[in-house]
Formats: structure tokens, sequence, C-alpha cells
């Protein structure tokens, strides 16, 4: 009798690499070997949407993890070494990080519920709120580079947060490498001294231990799977005071990351044809027979309205009229759009940054709670500082933008007209009119912009700069071209002779020659450097436990993607225990053994182990043979924990006539009840003391179906969501199942599996089709972010909180 409903089957174009249900909606992410995310849903297996590779994230995806609330989907990639963190209504990058090893699993785990501890946390969190405005949406024009916040949402970014409650994405690499990341962003803690390479990890929800299956190479050469237990207690009993760090750490960088695209949407919104005068004068420099100056040429056709041939040529014929008006145009609009940003983005961006940095240099001053996390409160000022001064510096664009602004209105005003009459056109009465102290101010801008600077020259190969704010935009090390002119600022000369304010740590250092990308660049680094130190503290208290032997891997062996590979692990939030699966086919084919460690290195019940008996006695009545009895031998394929009792498992029948494949559901509560102990002895592996493992009998009842026309080989289960995916050995064939649906229906199992095997007929039938076809198929109708949305909305009201 088999309780499981088929409800979709499809043949992929790709081989599947990973696989891993939402753990709140009915949706199931796989990663493909052209580098593809694909999102699906349960109804048919339909597409939701599918993010494809890329040159900037990279092609080679090796893991993939859903954060606890299932919003966000991180996923690792092997060419360019980083973690992507994935927002799963409209499939958009929302954060990328670097790592510095090959990632090989991940696991993302957020803190049980029963967190008391945290609800003074929650009351302060929401202050923030109170005293920093929103962030302004970045503009829709500049949303190549700006998705993140290209949405009408203007804090979306800092949804990565999510709730209240810590959630830690934690990495495992080769060579050791083990990294915890608070709420997917912030690094908590690094750790490059675990043995091997990581194959599967498992964080306890109460954050006092990290489960690890390692693969360490033995003495003799050989590969060993290894369990190892790390003690992160100091997570759990500094639980308030991480969480505050990570969430205030967590804004920072996300701040960081607003602040970047905001500067990138200046460096947009300025043009190159801003720089159309200064190459013009420069080639006229360069070209030029006369021995005067450019600067005496322009004060010459300002006080008498004469120029030399050559300037008239230059004006009339290579600048023109029309060029000059667009030319004008260009450069209001362009430096309007920069001050804008400045105001409500920079500065905005900056207070916010100073704010959050502030709070977190007072929690470094209370050091019984902070000290022993890593808070440097030394660190934290300097990063007060770095933010101060790029906020000088953003201020100081301001000033040369306005400044700019009205110089080249004056400016153009009167060379438009002048360039009018030189063509004998008609000058409107308007601009006719020029006072003194209008050709005064025209006067200055000559002198100051259009002097010969044989040092520029030098530098930059040309003579001018009289567009003077492209060059704060600019991300270079070289000094600004024409610094501001800070001859006669009275507080400056203030400064200077007070030996008291002159090196006063309340005033923020200005860099006057260095432009906004070099801050800004110095700021970020200052800032990064600050937010390392607590991951070094943190990573070093995280201390590796007894390091369990378990098997040798067999020589030769086809090794599937790590992902599939047993052993597999799962937490028992109730119990606080960790469960590990796994299988020793050399040694015992047809047994699964079930390893229990304490999530608290320190209980004296640490540990204990039993395996369980894959052989199945069936009862022949149902054949109208009462007295028939058959024994099947099984083995394990793929084993994955469906919930805290309960196993889903692939086994195939070890007949030489029969090598059908099986999805069943096991029991637990006679292996977790075991009472049977089991003397480990430490200087042997467990595969070199089998006999004495205690071995419960296999039992299935009805939870179980045989898998027709399927070379099953892998499975992925929620047992929330109540649904399993069984995957084949070629990585492509693939079969969606609802599990338990006798407690839904209670029309009988028969009818169930009749309406099953006709469900998967139909779809087997239109498996067969091309994999181009299907996907056109998905595709009709509405597609996009409007079909993306209406699934994921109506998943949305099923979310099991």
């Amino acid at each position: 009798m088999r309780a499981f409903r088929q409800v979709g089957e499809k043949q992929l174009p790709n081989p599947v690499l990973c696989m891993a249900w939402s753990p709140k909606r009915d949706l199931i992410a796989l990663a493909n070997t052209s580098g593809e995310l694909l999102l699906h849903r349960l109804a048919n297996f339909q597409r939701v949407w599918s993010l494809p590779p890329s040159e900037t994230t990279g092609w080679e995806i090796t893991a993939i993890a859903w954060r606890p609330d299932g919003k966000i989907l991180a996923f690792s990639l092997e060419d360019t070494k980083q973690v992507v963190l994935c927002g799963v209504e409209k499939a958009e990058i929302l954060h990328v990080f670097p790592v510095q090893n090959s990632i090989t699993c991940m696991h993302w785990m957020e803190v049980a519920e029963d967190s008391s501890a945290l609800g003074s946390f929650c009351s302060s969190e929401d202050e923030s709120k109170l005293f920093l405005p929103k962030l302004p949406t970045l503009p829709k024009s500049y949303s190549t580079s700006s998705k993140i916040f290209s949405d009408e949402k203007s804090d979306e970014m800092m949804n990565l947060l999510g709730e209240i409650r810590l959630n830690i994405l934690v990495l495992g690499g080769n060579a050791g490498l083990l990294e915890l990341y608070a709420y997917g962003m912030y690094k908590i803690a690094s750790l490059t001294d675990v043995l091997g390479t990581c194959r599967s990890l498992s964080l306890s929800s109460d954050f006092k231990s990290l489960s690890v299956i390692s693969e360490v190479k033995a003495t003799d050469g050989s590969l060993e799977i290894c369990s190892i237990q790390l003690d992160t207690r100091l997570l759990s009993d500094c639980l308030p005071e991480v969480t505050r760090m990570a969430r205030k750490f967590t804004h920072i960088a996300t701040l960081l990351q607003y602040l970047h695209l905001s500067l990138t949407c200046m460096c947009e919104a300025w043009e190159d044809i801003l720089m159309q005068m200064d190459q013009r004068l420069t080639k006229f420099v360069q070209e030029k027979n006369t021995n005067t100056q450019v600067q005496d040429e322009f004060l010459e056709l300002l006080l008498w309205g004469q120029s030399s041939p050559e300037l008239q040529a230059l004006l009339v014929n290579q600048l023109t009229v029309k060029g000059l008006k667009k030319l004008g145009q260009s450069i209001e609009s362009s430096y309007s759009s920069i001050q804008k940003l400045v105001i409500s983005h920079l500065q905005s961006g900056s207070e916010a940054l100073l704010y959050h940095l502030s709070e977190v240099k007072g929690m470094s001053l209370w050091k019984q709670k902070f000290e022993p996390l890593g808070l440097d409160s030394a660190a934290i000022e300097d990063a007060i500082t770095a933010v101060g001064s790029f906020s000088l510096k953003a201020n100081e664009l301001l000033q040369v933008i306005d400044k700019s602004m009205k110089n080249f209105k004056a400016f153009f005003r009167w060379l438009y007209v002048a360039m009018l009459r030189m063509c004998d056109e008609h000058v409107p009465p308007e601009l006719n009119k020029m006072t003194q102290k209008d050709i005064s101010f025209v006067a200055d801008f000559l002198s100051e912009h259009f002097s010969e600077n044989e040092e520029l020259f030098d530098r930059k190969g040309k003579y001018f700069n009289v567009e003077r704010v492209g060059q704060y935009l600019k991300d270079e090390d070289d000094d600004l071209v024409s610094p501001p002119n800070t001859k006669g600022n009275q507080w400056l000369k203030f400064l200077k002779e007070s030996k008291y304010l002159k090196e006063s740590p309340l005033l923020f250092p200005s860099y006057p020659h260095k432009s906004l990308h070099f801050v800004k660049r110095m700021m970020v680094s200052v800032i990064e450097q600050c937010l390392q130190k607590p991951a070094e503290v943190i990573g070093r208290s995280i201390h590796p436990g007894l390091c369990l032997p378990l098997y040798t891997l067999p020589e030769n062996s086809e090794r599937a993607p790590h992902l599939f590979d047993l052993p597999s692990q799962w937490n028992d939030k109730k119990a606080k225990m960790h469960y590990i699966l796994f299988c020793m086919p050399e040694i015992s084919p047809t047994k699964l053994y079930f390893l229990r460690k304490a999530t608290d290195p320190n209980r004296h019940d640490s540990s204990s182990i039993m395996s369980i008996d894959l052989s199945h006695h069936v009862d022949g009545a149902e054949e109208n043979n009462a007295a028939a009895q058959t024994t099947y031998s099984y083995r394990c394929l793929d084993a994955r924990f469906y919930d805290d009792e309960t196993l889903t498992v692939v086994l195939e029948r070890l007949e030489e006539e029969d090598r059908s494949r099986v999805l069943a559901q096991i029991p637990l509560a006679s292996a977790l009840s075991c009472v049977n102990e089991f003397n480990w002895e430490p200087k042997l592996r467990l595969d070199q003391q089998t006999s004495a493992i205690p071995c419960q009998e296999l039992v299935l009842g009805n939870q179980w179906r045989e898998l027709e026309n399927m070379n099953a080989q892998y499975v992925a289960v929620n047992g929330i969501r109540k649904v399993a995916c069984v995957l084949s050995g070629n990585l492509r064939h693939i079969r969606v199942f609802e599990m338990d649906v006798e407690d839904e229906d209670e029309e009988g199992a028969d009818s169930q599996n009749a309406s099953a095997d006709q469900d998967g007929l139909e779809t087997s039938m239109a498996s067969q089709e091309s994999a181009e076809a299907q996907d056109e198929v998905e595709e009709e109708g509405e597609t996009g972010a409007q079909k993306t949305e209406k699934h994921l909305e109506s998943e949305e009201a099923l979310d099991v909180s």
C-alpha cells in the first residue's frame, strides 16, 4: 500500500548539482551544471523563475542554502570565489561577498524561538527608526547599477536583516575553511584549522555547537570521513550581545553598499560631454600660432568685443552656438542631478552610518558585555573619524558644484552673446544687458579657470581644467587637478593658529587634495578593519571537540556532487541533538547508521550510535496468499530527515533479477528509544567495530512506494510542507511527491494510488518532449515579474509560522 501521491515529473536539459526545498513554501531551488539557478513550485513542477549565470557572479554553483524564513536564497560559486544572496520574490541579487577558498557546503540556521533575553533588544532596535529618516530610493534611471534600490521600497537592502532573531549562514570549504555570517552578511567568526574538507554542516538552534562532517586524509593516504563537533558556546552565552552587535554591523555593511551605489549613480550622472570645453581649449593651445595667452584672448573679447581669427574659428566652427547651448544644458542638468544625489543620498547615508557607529562605540565601552566579543573602541573611533572625513568631502563637492553652476551660467551667458555677434545673428534684448558686476564676475572666472598650467600639462597632457566636478568622481589615487581655493578661509586660519584645536580628536580631518572616491575607499578600508576584529576573536573562541573517524572512502569510487553525498545531518531543536545519517557499503551494504550527539558538548550522554537493517518482510495477504511472506534486502542510496522522528530514504533492492528503487518513510521511534549502549573504542574507526553497534529492524508499514521506470538515486524533503523530490542517477530526471496524503484525504489509499499512477503516466509521457518545448510552454501567457509575483503571493498565504 503506497501513501505518496506523485504531483510532477520532468526531464531537465542540464544535470542538477544542488536541490533544496524552501523551509516555508512549496518551492524548490535547483542549481545545474550550466551555472543556472532555478526555482520551481510543487504544482506540476512549474518553473517560477531562473537566474542565469553572469560574468559578475560566476558560472559554477557549488552549494545552496535557504534563509530560515524562505525569503532569501544563498549560493556559492567556484570560479569567482563568491557567495551570492538572491531575493526569492523577484530573482534579484541583493548582496555579494568574496570568500578565500572554494565553498563545498553551507547551512543556514536561526536561533530557537525561546529567546526571551532579546526582549530588551527589540525595543532598542525600534529606536533607530525614530531618529533616522528612511533612506531615499536611488533614481530608476540608474537601475542598471542599483537594482537593489530601484524598487518602490527605499530600504529593501535592510530587509536582508529579516526578523530580530539572529540567523547565521555557515560556510564550509577546502583546507579546513569555516566561516559564520550573521544574517548572511556580516562575518561573525572565521576558522581555518578544521581538519580536512567540509562535506556537511549543522549548526544547532541553541548555537552551542556546530557539527561538521569532514573528509580527512589519513596517515596511510586513504580518505576518512570524520565527525567533528565544534564548541560555539560563546555565541549561545552572549546571544543578546551577539545579536545586537551583528544587527548593528549588518546595518553598517548595508549602508556602505548604499553609499557605494549612490556614488556609482553620481558617476553615471556626470557626462563626458562636460569635458568638451577642456579638450577644445587644449587643442586650441597646441595648434595656435600666436604667443598670447588664452586668458588674454578671452579678456580682450570680454572688454573690446574683438577676438583673434584663431579664437573666432574655435568658437564659431568647433564649439558652435548650438554646441555651446547644448553644453550649458548638459552641465546644468548633470550638476543638478549630482547635487541632489549628494544631498539626499550621500549625506543621509553618512548620517545613518555615523549613528550606528556611535552606538557600536557605546557598546564597546560596556566592557563587561562586549569586550569578550572583540569590540575595540579605538578601532570604532577611527571608523567614525573616517565617516566624518567622507561627509566633509561630500560637503566640499556641494560647494564646488554650487560655485561651478553660478560660474558657468554667467560665463555661458556672456559667451553665447559674443558668439551670436560673431555670426551676425540677432541677440535677444534680455541677454544683451551686462552690468559692470557681471563683467567683473566673468573676468574673475577667466582669470581662475583659463590660465595655462604647465605643471598640469606635464601630468595630464592638457592645459585646462575648467570643469572641476568630474575630478571628484574619478577613482584615482592622484591628487585633485584643481583643488578648492582655501585662501582667506578664516576658520582654517583659526585652526592653524590654535595649538589646542590643531590636533583635536573632535575635529574630522579633511583631505582637500583628494577625490571623493579616494576618501570613500579609505573610509571603507577603516570600517572593514574595524568589523574584522570581532570575527577573529569569536573565531578563536570556537574550539574543536572530539573528532570521530567514521569510515574510509573506497578507492576509485565515483563521486557524486557533495550536496548529494551521505552523510546527511539534522538538528532536533526540541531534544537538542545532532543527528548524522551515513552508510558503509564496503562493510555492511544493507545497513543505515544513525549517530546522535548532544548539541551541548559538556553533556555526558554526548554521543550514541545504532543501525537499521534494511531488510523488509512483505506479507502476501493482499495477493490472496496469506501464508506467503517475502523478505527483500535493500541498500540505501540516499537518506534525509523528514522531521525529528522520520527518515525519507531511497532504497535499491539487492536482487540480480530485480534492482527496483523504492521511496520510503522510516519511523525512528524504536531507534530513538534504543537502550543498548555502544562502547566506542577511540583508537579505532567506526567501520572497524561495526559488529558491536546495536541494530534495529526496518519498519515501513504502508509508507513506501516503488519508483517505476526511474533510476532513482537522491532525494530532497521538507517535512513541514510534506513534500519530497526524487532525482535520478543521471541528475536530470525528477519526480515530485506529496507525502502523508492519507491525513488529508479519507477516500482510501487505493484511489490515491490510482490517481497517482495516472498522473505519473501522463507526466512521464510529457517528459519525453524536448526541454526547449517544455520551457516555451511554461513561459506562455503571463511571464516575467508579474508571473513570479503571482506565484509567490499565492504561496505567501500558506507560510508556516
